[in-house]
């Protein structure tokens, strides 16, 4: 028995953040963003009433319209993110309740840009197991709830958005391997320093700007493309996959430099890269899921698909699942 991904959709809010509209805001212009990470735009959540929760629900209704399935039918569902809505209920207990998915349980799963990876995996194997029939994955970051706007190295980076996969039992296609990594050490160089039970909220972190993200770049850049690169071409190793095997790599939007430096070390062509960070940028949890809401109708039953991320703290990993079904 394998879990396999029977449907995918998405959530993006509506306002735009350009490049343009950055270059107003701190000192950087459209050239340096593009030629430096790849990003052209991003979707911004402006609604203050408005939090995570909210957009991973919009997800998981489409999702649960597209499957032709009640919400009742869900029996768990994990989210992956760094942005809850609050410490206590889990954003998944909050996302239940506002799709009316009333047989459900949930949790929260927090691994950054490696979320949606380690949440899919460990979904994977409550289908696996026969215990569950219907698990929903949700990647979905808040973002710009965490960035701070006078920093140039951070803010030019981050989206707001979510995106939900549905696993089900199957004999045939599915999720058929994974590679998963920590490294705590990476703390010392991505995080946010404040708002945990370390440092909890107060006058000094709050007017220090310690509750947004904070990163030391060019020791995350250097880990990211050897962490994801080394990760991807594993799997392929293991599972014997030659690169003409693979139908589509499907990579964490963090810049795309590092994606082409995962691309050239699997040994395939540009045109099997999914790639939009152009259009969003790095949202964290959401951008895996994303790329294959806009990629769907290109995927075929039985294509050989990579996911491949990196994240903040460290985390890293990759997937190898086949492709269930056509949408043309």
């Amino acid at each position: 028995m394998r879990a396999t991904i029977t449907a995918v959709a998405g959530y993006l809010p509506d306002d735009v953040l350009s490049n343009a509209d950055l270059e107003k805001m701190v000192d950087t212009n459209d050239e340096w963003i593009r030629t430096r990470t790849g990003i052209e735009e991003r979707r911004i959540l402006k609604d203050p009433t408005k939090a995570t929760s909210d957009m991973g629900a919009e997800a998981v209704k489409t999702l649960c319209e597209k499957r032709g399935m009640d919400a009742a039918e869900i029996d768990l569902i994990i989210v992956a993110t760094v942005t809850a809505d609050m410490h206590f209920p889990s954003t998944a207990n909050l996302i239940a309740h506002k799709v009316g998915a009333v047989n459900s349980w949930g949790y929260d799963l927090s691994a950054a840009c490696s979320g949606f990876i380690f949440a899919l995996t460990t979904g994977a194997k409550f289908v696996e197991s026969g215990q569950y029939k219907k698990v929903v994955i949700v990647g979905a970051d808040k973002m710009s709830s965490i960035i701070d706007y006078t920093d140039r190295t951070t803010c030019i980076l981050f989206g707001d958005a979510a995106a939900a996969v549905l696993l089900e039992p199957s004999e045939e296609h599915g999720i058929i391997d994974h590679k998963l990594h920590v490294d705590g050490n990476g703390a010392n160089f991505l995080r946010q320093k404040a708002g945990g039970s370390l440092f909890p909220p107060t006058h000094e972190t709050v007017e220090n700007k310690e509750h947004v993200i904070w990163q030391d770049g060019k020791p995350v850049f250097k880990a990211a493309v050897k962490g994801m690169a080394d990760v991807s071409y594993d799997i392929m190793q293991k599972n014997n996959l030659k690169p003409d095997d693979v139908a589509w790599l499907v990579p964490h939007q963090a810049n795309l430099r590092i994606i082409d430096a995962t691309q050239r070390r699997m040994g395939l062509p540009k045109e099997k890269v999914m790639i939009n960070i152009q259009k969003y940028g790095n949202t964290t949890a959401a951008t895996i899921p994303l790329c294959l809401m806009d990629w769907e109708t290109k995927l075929k039953k039985g294509d050989n698909i990579i996911l491949a991320a990196f994240g903040g703290g460290f985390t890293w990993g990759a997937v190898y699942l086949q492709w269930a079904y056509d949408t043309h």
